[in-house]
């Protein structure tokens, strides 16, 4: 019995990409509320790339092991990809619950790797689930349904913060007993931690995975080896990667070096150019404007979500690449304006463009190089695409200290303004990229009932 996928309705679409807003609040919260708590804990600003190093290892070596490890699974009760991103999602309530409780830098940065294993774990299999379900012409909505989710989420937690700082004073004390995590950020974290799991509940309940053909069972029986064999899978695909990823790769170089830049910096960065203080000068003013960067950094993921949907429709008109260029030239003019506006109402405005790009980013990749992969290896060439994004972090944690203090003058305005130049590089870097046009749905033959 041989048929086409289906096509599925949009609150169906809706339905499997629910999950996405519980990983995606995490990783809001990670983008604006980590980095000021290790400023809590005297942190230097020089310090904070090496101390963010946990996403990206942790995404080199998980994402890709994951990837292998569910193209090679099938459970007639769990299905491939489901058990894979409800064990992150339990992962990432734990962590993001006990996270407010550090008590020292030490055990912030250890939760902080222990909260990225979760994340990526949940990620990766996330983004074959995609690619598993949806006929090719329904792939741009389902992968921009992801961004609307990514800016939906990542908006809640960055504006939780500003809002249960309104409401809940207080603050913890270290070990050495001097002023530590203040209490507005265990609010913030725990929704984060119901969220991620109740999310993730929705979509694997609501959503059924498509059994694997008799012959992809066939494979998975023969490929249940040792626990080298994801390895030797990885390594293989890396060998027979298309063009098109190697080409995404060099876009990526770019982007995720400069996004890191953003996320580490833009609290010390509005705290200079607005209320024109650090973190160790005066520690009252600078928990403000961590507040404010939650605002702004909700402001452009409601963007985000906003936008998520056009792009579906640009895309198709315009090309994936031509849209992929033009947003980031668009986040790119914004990050160069930001350190010059001092005033903090004003900073919403450039932070349009980024918005726009930050769905983009989400989405349209994924559109651009979807077509150009086997549809048996969806999963660990959707965790070596994050290895493009995880080793230009890795990059940026190792590298990024020398720049700060020797090119940049110790100085997080121009950190951004960096990170905005980067975005530009990145732009031009999407005009090489040979978009691989759609080929029609491949029949899929039905396994027989009771298949395992």
């Amino acid at each position: 019995m041989t048929f086409t996928k289906p096509r599925l309705t949009f609150s169906q679409i809706i339905n499997m990409n629910v999950g996405f807003f519980g990983i995606q609040y995490s990783f809001g919260l990670q983008q604006t509320a980590v980095n000021p708590l290790f400023s809590f804990f005297h942190a230097r600003p020089e310090e904070l790339p090496i101390l963010n190093l946990a996403g990206p290892v942790t995404g080199l070596l998980i994402q890709p092991l994951i990837g292998a490890l569910s193209d090679k699974t099938w459970s007639p009760r769990w299905g491939r990809r489901k058990p894979y991103f409800l064990m992150g999602a339990m992962g990432c309530s734990i962590c993001l619950f006990f996270f407010p409780f550090s008590s020292a830098l030490w055990m912030a940065v250890g939760l902080l790797w222990l909260l990225d294993a979760s994340n990526n774990t949940a990620m990766e299999p996330y983004r074959a689930f995609i690619a598993d379900k949806l006929p090719s012409e329904q792939r741009a909505l389902g992968f921009l349904t992801q961004s609307f989710f990514t800016g939906f989420g990542i908006t809640l937690a960055n504006i939780s913060l500003y809002v249960f700082q309104k409401i809940i004073t207080g603050e913890t004390k270290t070990d050495t007993g001097e002023s530590g995590i203040p209490y507005w950020v265990f609010g913030s974290f725990f929704v984060g931690a119901f969220c991620s799991i109740a999310s993730v509940l929705w979509s694997v309940s609501k959503t059924p995975e498509i059994p694997p053909t008799v012959e992809e069972l066939k494979k998975i029986r023969e490929h249940r080896g040792g626990l080298l064999e994801p390895l030797i899978e990885i390594f293989s695909a890396i060998k027979d990667m298309p063009k098109t990823l190697w080409q995404l790769a060099l876009v990526y170089l770019f982007q995720w070096y400069a996004m890191f830049c953003y996320w580490q910096f833009i609290s010390l960065s509005l705290a200079k150019s607005i209320w024109h203080t650090t973190a160790e000068s005066n520690k009252l003013l600078y928990e403000e404007a961590v507040g404010w960067t939650g605002l702004v950094n909700g402001w452009y993921n409601i963007v985000t979500f906003l936008s998520a949907f056009a792009l579906v429709g640009l895309a198709k008109k315009f090309s994936a690449r031509y849209v992929h260029v033009f947003c980031l030239f668009l986040a790119a003019l914004g990050l160069i304006i930001l350190p010059h506006v001092e005033n903090k109402y004003l900073v919403f405005i450039p932070m349009i463009g980024f918005g726009i790009a930050w769905a983009s980013m989400m989405g349209v990749p994924y559109i651009m190089v979807v077509n150009s992969i086997p549809k048996e290896r969806y999963g660990v060439y959707m965790g070596i695409v994050n290895m493009m994004i995880v080793i230009p972090m890795i990059l940026q944690n190792i590298s990024f200290r020398y720049v700060y203090e020797n090119v940049l003058g110790k100085n997080p305005n121009n950190a951004i303004m960096f990170a905005g130049v980067f975005l530009l590089l990145a732009a031009l870097a999407t005009l090489r990229i040979k978009v691989i046009k759609a080929k029609d749905d491949e029949e899929i033959v039905m396994p027989v009932a009771g298949g395992h």
